[in-house]
C-alpha cells in the first residue's frame, strides 16, 4: 500500500511538471509590417575628401644679395602695403663695391677720351699718308677696345647699384605677414637659392582649399560645383565654397592616385586660418523638393508563406501576389498599402544618397509604401495555475 502511494505521487509530479513546461512558455510567429509615406525632400549624392586651407595668393619675400640684417620693421600678422619697407640690410659693403665700380668707370672714360683723341690724329696722318696703315689699324683697335672696357665697367657699376637697392626689402603686395624667418643681426647668404625672409598672404577674407579627390570620384567633380566643408576648430559651423580648378597632374601616395581640386571660399569673419584641415563634401547630383522614396522600400519582398502568416492575424487585409518584372536598372519594385490592400508597384528611381532615392515616376505624394515586412518571434507565457494574484 505504501509503494502504491509513492507511485501515484510520482506520476502526479511528472504530469504537473510536463504541463508547466509545455504551457508556461510558447512562441507565436508574427509578421512585422512598417510603412512610410512618399514625401518631398532633398536627395544629394555626396563625395568626401580632405584638404588644407591656404590663402588665395601667397608671396615669399627674399633677398638677392648677401649681408647682415640691420633692421626689421614688421612682425607676424603685420598688415603691410605694396612698397612698404620690411627690412634693411647693412649697405656698407655694397656701397664700397659701388664706389669701386664708379672709379673703374671714371678710369675707363678717361682712357676712351685719350684713345679717341689719338685716333683722330692718326686719322689725319693716314689721310696724308705720313704713317703706315698698320699703325693706324693698331690705334683704331686700341680705341675700340677702350670703348668696350668702358661699357663693361658701366655694366658692373649698374649691377652694384641694383644690389644696393636690393638691400632695402619692400613688400610686393598688400597683405598680412604670415611668417618672419629672420631676425636683426642675422646674416643671409644669397647663392643659388634666394633665402626666404617673409611670407605674405594677400587677403585672408578669401581662402582656398586644396582637396585630394580619389581617382574613382574625380569624374563627378566639375568646375563651379557647390562644396561644403568643416574644420575641427569650428565643428558646428559649415562653410561653403566653389570648385575653381581641377589639376590634371595626378598625385600618387602609397599606390593611391588622387587629384588636387582647388576650392575657393569666402572668409569675411576670418575664422578660417591657413593650414587648417578641411573635411570637404562635394555634391555632384543634387535634387531639391523632389519626391523621395526610402531606400528600405526597395528591399521588401513578400512570399506566400509570409502572406499566410500575416493573414492569420489580419484577415481583413488582402495581399496581392507578386507578378511584376523590371526591364532596366532605373525600374524597381516596391509594395504599397492602400487601405486594406497590399500590392506590388513598379517605380522609376534616380539619384540616391543611400538613405533615399529620387522618385521619378510610379507613385504620388502621400502614397504609403512598405519599408518592412518580415517574420518575427513573439514569446508568450501561460501559467497552468491561472492568473497571478491581484
Amino acid at each position: 500500500m505504501k509503494n502504491k502511494t509513492l507511485y501515484i505521487g510520482a506520476a502526479v509530479v511528472i504530469v504537473v511538471g510536463g504541463l508547466i513546461l509545455g504551457l508556461s512558455t510558447g512562441k507565436t510567429e508574427m509578421i512585422k509590417l512598417e510603412t512610410a509615406k512618399i514625401t518631398r525632400g532633398n536627395v544629394s549624392n555626396i563625395i568626401t575628401a580632405t584638404g588644407a586651407l591656404e590663402a588665395v595668393e601667397t608671396v615669399e619675400v627674399g633677398t638677392q644679395v648677401s649681408g647682415v640684417i640691420q633692421k626689421i620693421y614688421v612682425d607676424y600678422n603685420s598688415q603691410v602695403k605694396k612698397g612698404q619697407l620690411l627690412a634693411q640690410l647693412d649697405e656698407t659693403p655694397l656701397r664700397a663695391q659701388l664706389d669701386q665700380s664708379k672709379a673703374t668707370v671714371d678710369q675707363a672714360e678717361a682712357q676712351v677720351k685719350y684713345q679717341k683723341a689719338t685716333y683722330e690724329r692718326y686719322k689725319t696722318l693716314i689721310g696724308k699718308k705720313l704713317i703706315a696703315q698698320s699703325d693706324f689699324d693698331l690705334q683704331e683697335y686700341n680705341c675700340n677696345n677702350a670703348v668696350a672696357a668702358l661699357n663693361q665697367a658701366q655694366s658692373a657699376y649698374d649691377k652694384n647699384k641694383i644690389n644696393l637697392d636690393y638691400a632695402t626689402i619692400t613688400s610686393p603686395i598688400d597683405g598680412i605677414i604670415l611668417e618672419r624667418s629672420v631676425d636683426e643681426g642675422q646674416t643671409v647668404a644669397s647663392s643659388f637659392n634666394t633665402p626666404t625672409m617673409f611670407i605674405i598672404a594677400n587677403d585672408l577674407t578669401q581662402m582656398q582649399v586644396e582637396a585630394d579627390v580619389d581617382e574613382a570620384d574625380i569624374g563627378k567633380v566639375y568646375t563651379g560645383q557647390r562644396v561644403d566643408f568643416t574644420v575641427d576648430a569650428y565643428p558646428d559651423l559649415v562653410f561653403e565654397g566653389k570648385v575653381t580648378q581641377i589639376r590634371l597632374q595626378p598625385v600618387e601616395t602609397s599606390n593611391v592616385i588622387t587629384y588636387t581640386v582647388v576650392i575657393t571660399a569666402p572668409n569675411p569673419d576670418k575664422n578660417l586660418m591657413p593650414g587648417m584641415t578641411a573635411s570637404v563634401s562635394f555634391y555632384p547630383a543634387e535634387k531639391d523638393k523632389t519626391l523621395i522614396l526610402p531606400a528600405r522600400a526597395l528591399n521588401v519582398s513578400i512570399d506566400q508563406s509570409e502572406i499566410k502568416i500575416y493573414a492569420k492575424s489580419n484577415p481583413e487585409v488582402t495581399i496581392e501576389e507578386a507578378s511584376l518584372k523590371t526591364s532596366s536598372e532605373k525600374e524597381r519594385l516596391v509594395w504599397i498599402q492602400n487601405g486594406n490592400t497590399i500590392s506590388q508597384r513598379k517605380v522609376v528611381v534616380g539619384n540616391t544618397d543611400e538613405a533615399n532615392y529620387e522618385l521619378l515616376s510610379g507613385l504620388n505624394e502621400g502614397d504609403e509604401v512598405l519599408t518592412t515586412f518580415e517574420p518575427e518571434k513573439s514569446e508568450s507565457k501561460k501559467s497552468v495555475f491561472g492568473p497571478g494574484p491581484r
